[in-house]
C-alpha cells in the first residue's frame, strides 16, 4: 500500500472526530464511541495489530480516563467547597477591585495564572483551576472553557517542569542510539545540552507567537459571548493584551536561555501576574471606566453557554460577608505550594511520591501479555492535591457537616455524566498510537500519517511541522506524547530536506503545545469540570481559528528561519502578512469604537 493512501487511511479516525464534533454538533459520549469503533477495526482488520493488543491499548486508556476523572472530581469538590464557604464571592470582589471588566480580568486568570499553572503541573490543571474560577466569578461556562483552551499553547512546552521537552523531545530522539554523537559533533557536552538549546529555540518561537494569544483570548470571548458579538470590543484592550503578553513572554524567554526547560513558564507566568495585577491597580492600560466590558445578563444568556455549575448566585451571603480575600485565595495557594514543591528537584520529592513501591505506584504491566502496560501513582495526581485542599478548606473555612455533604454531592451529580465521553475518547487515542507491530508491517497511525505528509510538502516541511505535532497533540490529549511520537521522525525529515534538524524538532514541540487548544480530551475534561457537557464540538469551533493562527504562524517564522540565506521566502511574507493582519484588525477596531 502506497504511502499516500496509507497516510489517508490514518487520517480517517481524526476526520470522524472533526466531522462528528464539529461540523455535525453531535456530543462527545456519542462521538467518540464510533471513533472508537473505527480506530479499532482498523487496527485489527488493516493495520493487523492483534485483537490482544488492542485491547490491552483500550484497557489501559480506561485507566488512563479513570486518572483524568479523580482529577476533575478533585477540581469540582474544591470548587463547591468554595462555593458553600462563600469564599467564590471574596475573590470575586478581589477582581472586581483590580477591574470589573471581564476582559481583563480573563487575561488575568487564563493567561497569567493559567501560565503559571501549567509550568508547575501540566497535564490539563491549568483548565482544571483557572477555568472554574473564571466560572464562580461570573464567566458563562462555555466562554470560561474557550479562554482556558486557548491559553493551552504557550505555556505548554514548558509545562510540568519542562516535561513536554525534556521527557517528550528527549525520550523521542534517544530512541536513535546515535543521537548522543550528533549532539557532541554539533558541539554539544551531550544530549541534555542539546535539550536546552532545542527548548531555547521553542522559547523564542513561543514568545514571538505568543504575543497575540491574550488578545485572541479576548477578542473571541467578546465575538461569541458578548451583546454585540463584536471582535473589536475585545481588541479596544489590546494595549493590555500585549503588555501582559510580553509581561510574561519576556521574562519567559530569559528563563529559556539561561536556566533551562523546567522554569519558563512557571516562572514567566508569576513574573506577569506580578507586573500586569501591580500596572492594572494604577491603571496603566486600562479602559476607561465608561467602556467597561460586561457579559449580558444572566437570563439572556445563550443555553448553550451554561452547565451543571452555576456559582455566581449561589453563595450564602452570611458567609461571604465574613470571609477576607486571603483566607478566600488559601486554597488556591495552598494548591499552588504544593505543585510547586512536590515538582520543584529542589525539594526532592517526586522520587518520595513516585517511586516503585506498590502502595504508591500502582502497575499493570504487560496488560494482557501485550506491551501495553498501565500504571497511577497517586500521591503525585493533581486530583489528590485537589481533594487535600478541599479537606482543608472545610476546616480553614469552618464548614458544617452539611455544607460538606452538600458539596461531595453535588460534585459527583456533576462528574458522572462528563465521564461517560472519556471513558471513550483515550481508548481511542490508545489505540491509535499503540497501532504498530501489526502482520501488515505498516508503521503505527500517527508516523504512517506524518509519513504521507512529509512526502507531499517536500522542502516545505517547516510549514507543516507545526500541524503534525499539533494534530498528535489533538488525537493524543499530550504535547509530551506528540514530542515522543514524532520528534525523531522530524528528526530525520530536516536530514533529508538539509534544514537544521534542531529548528524542525523545535516547530514540532512548538505545534505539540498548539494542538492543546483543540485536543479532544482536554476539551471533555475542561467541559467536565464545569459541567458543560455535550457540547465540546461548539469549544472545538471557537478554538480552531486560534490553533490554526498559533500553527501557521509558528510554522512561518520557523520556515523562514532555516531559509535565512534567502530572507524573503515564503516564510519570511507569511509571517509579515499574519502579523500585518493582527495590527490591522487592531487598527480597524480602534476606528470601530471612536
Amino acid at each position: 500500500m502506497g504511502t499516500g493512501l496509507l497516510a489517508l487511511i490514518s487520517l480517517l479516525p481524526i476526520i470522524s472526530v472533526a466531522l462528528l464534533l464539529v461540523v455535525l454538533r453531535w456530543p462527545a459520549s456519542k462521538a467518540m464511541p464510533i471513533s472508537y469503533l473505527i480506530v479499532a477495526c482498523l487496527a485489527i482488520f488493516l493495520w493487523q495489530v492483534p485483537i490482544v493488543q488492542v485491547a490491552a491499548a483500550s484497557v489501559n486508556g480506561l485507566i488512563i480516563a479513570s486518572t483524568l476523572i479523580y482529577i476533575i472530581f478533585g477540581a469540582i469538590l474544591l470548587l463547591n467547597t468554595l462555593k458553600e464557604s462563600g469564599a467564590l464571592h471574596s475573590i470575586r470582589t478581589g477582581f472586581s477591585d483590580i477591574s470589573p471588566d471581564r476582559r481583563i480580568q480573563v487575561i488575568i486568570i487564563a493567561w497569567l495564572f493559567g501560565s503559571f499553572i501549567e509550568g508547575a503541573a501540566g497535564f490539563g490543571t491549568p483548565a482544571a483551576v483557572a477555568v472554574p474560577l473564571m466560572v464562580g466569578l461570573g464567566f458563562p461556562a462555555m466562554a470560561a472553557v474557550v479562554a482556558g483552551m486557548i491559553i493551552q499553547s504557550t505555556p505548554v512546552s514548558f509545562g510540568a517542569m519542562g516535561t513536554p521537552i525534556l521527557v517528550g523531545v528527549g525520550n523521542g530522539l534517544s530512541a536513535d542510539l546515535n543521537m548522543g554523537s550528533f549532539a557532541e559533533s554539533a558541539g554539544f557536552d551531550g544530549l541534555d545540552q542539546m535539550l536546552r538549546e532545542i527548548g531555547f529555540r521553542v522559547a523564542i518561537l513561543h514568545s514571538l507567537t505568543g504575543t497575540f494569544i491574550p488578545l485572541i483570548v479576548v477578542g473571541t470571548m467578546t465575538r461569541f459571548f458578548g451583546v454585540n458579538k463584536s471582535f473589536a470590543e475585545g481588541f479596544e484592550v489590546w494595549r493590555f493584551a500585549v503588555f501582559s503578553a510580553l509581561a510574561m513572554t519576556i521574562p519567559y524567554l530569559l528563563v529559556a536561555a539561561f536556566l533551562g526547560p523546567e522554569f519558563p513558564s512557571l516562572l514567566g507566568g508569576l513574573t506577569g501576574l506580578l507586573i500586569v495585577i501591580s500596572a492594572a491597580k494604577r491603571g496603566l492600560f486600562m479602559p476607561p471606566t465608561e467602556k467597561i466590558w460586561q457579559f449580558n445578563a444572566r437570563d439572556k444568556w445563550d443555553p448553550e453557554w451554561t452547565g451543571a455549575v452555576a456559582l455566581q448566585n449561589d453563595d450564602s451571603e452570611s458567609n461571604n460577608s465574613k470571609m477576607s480575600l486571603i483566607r478566600a485565595w488559601l486554597p488556591y495557594l495552598l494548591i499552588t505550594g504544593l505543585l510547586v514543591i512536590t515538582r520543584l528537584p529542589t525539594f526532592s520529592l517526586e522520587p518520595l511520591l513516585r517511586n516503585a513501591h506498590p502502595i504508591i505506584t500502582w502497575v499493570w504491566p504487560n496488560i494482557f501479555g501485550s506491551s501495553v502496560s498501565a500504571s497511577f501513582q497517586p500521591l503525585w495526581s493533581p486530583g489528590t492535591i485537589f481533594i487535600f485542599a478541599s479537606i482543608c478548606t472545610f476546616a480553614m473555612h469552618n464548614l458544617s457537616a452539611e455544607n460538606c455533604k452538600k458539596a461531595l454531592n453535588t460534585s459527583l451529580k456533576t462528574l458522572l455524566p462528563a465521564s461517560m465521553a472519556l471513558l471513550f475518547t483515550v481508548p481511542m487515542v490508545q489505540v491509535f498510537i499503540n497501532s504498530s507491530g501489526g502482520a501488515s508491517g505498516h508503521p503505527q497511525m500517527p508516523l504512517a500519517l506524518a509519513e504521507g505528509v512529509a512526502d507531499l510538502a517536500g522542502n516545505t516541511w517547516p510549514l507543516f511541522a507545526t500541524f503534525i505535532g499539533g494534530t498528535g497533540a489533538f488525537v493524543a490529549g499530550s504535547n509530551t506524547v506528540s514530542n515522543m511520537m514524532f520528534s525523531l521522525f522530524q528528526f530525520g525529515v530536516a536530514e533529508r530536506i538539509a534544514a537544521d534538524p534542531l529548528w524542525i524538532v523545535a516547530l514540532q514541540a512548538v505545534g505539540g503545545a498548539s494542538g492543546n487548544i483543540i485536543c479532544v480530551h482536554n476539551v471533555v475534561a475542561a467541559s467536565a469540570v464545569v459541567g458543560l457537557t455535550g457540547r465540546e464540538g461548539s469549544v472545538i469551533r471557537k478554538t480552531l481559528p486560534a490553533f490554526c493562527y498559533y500553527a501557521l504562524l509558528s510554522g512561518a517564522l520557523g520556515y523562514s528561519i532555516v531559509n535565512l540565506g534567502n530572507p524573503l521566502n515564503l516564510g519570511t511574507v507569511l509571517a509579515a502578512s499574519i502579523l500585518t493582519g493582527m495590527v490591522t484588525l487592531i487598527f480597524v477596531s480602534q476606528r470601530i469604537n471612536k
